[in-house]
């Protein structure tokens, strides 16, 4: 999970640990997933860039933010000059602004620049302690991209691991997890010795609840096991 830049596969860990059936090496890594979170950590602040995709049905398919069979992900990246600090993303139900801001007062510490474009789910965050820069594209001839480069580059690299390390078989059910590894393995790519984040994982899954595959999968309704995306 930390020795390889992009991460393991499930069939991977399988091979190279001998298990005997895919459930066992999918559990293990999804227990690693959830210890990537730490809790209690800190927000991003000082500029940072806020925006919406879709994870799912091809987004051609629909019209503005049209939520059909596929999934929210919002995501905010830190400007670091050019560059791109530390990020945060979450699945949520819809680009509403009762699913949007809640992200933002998670992930964005009060008194930050949020710069986001002209949806209206992020309307009045301003009210709850953030200055708002917004990117209007109506009458633009410049791309969304231009405006929000730091987080359409997140979520390029997020959607091209999702489907060159998974193939793309990435439940909605359990994508928050898959999100979860992506923001840890970015956050820490400018480390020199992958044995710190080997260092870093293990001292968090000691602090995280166990929980058991059943439990991990129970989530997953109306499908039965053995033909679920995982």
């Amino acid at each position: 999970m930390t020795s390889q830049k992009t991460g393991a596969s499930v069939l991977g860990v399988q091979r190279i640990l001998r298990f005997g059936n895919y459930e066992t090496a999918w559990t293990w890594l999804h227990k690693l997933r959830r210890a990537m979170v730490r809790p209690g950590r800190d927000r991003l602040s000082g500029r940072v860039e806020v925006d919406d995709c879709y994870w799912g049905t091809s987004e051609e398919r629909f019209r503005g933010r049209y939520l059909g069979p596929k999934t929210v992900i919002v995501v905010a990246a830190e400007e670091d000059g050019k560059g791109i600090g530390r990020i945060r993303m979450a699945r949520v139900p819809d680009a509403t602004a009762a699913s949007l801001q809640p992200f933002v007062l998670v992930a964005i510490e009060p008194g930050s620049v949020v710069h986001t474009d002209g949806w209206n789910g992020y309307t009045d965050i301003e009210t709850k302690g953030y200055i708002h820069e917004v990117g209007l594209l109506r009458g633009q001839k410049r791309l969304a991209s231009e405006f929000l480069p730091r987080v359409h580059k997140i979520v390029s690299l997020l959607k091209r691991w999702l489907v060159a390390t998974h193939q793309g078989w990435v439940s909605h059910e359990h994508l928050d997890y898959y999100l979860d590894e992506f923001t840890f393995r970015f956050n820490r790519r400018t480390s020199r010795s992958r044995g710190k984040l080997f260092y870093r994982l293990v001292q968090q899954a000691v602090q995280v609840e166990p929980v058991a595959y059943k439990d991990i999968v129970k989530q997953v309704r109306g499908r039965k096991k053995s033909h679920h995306k995982i």
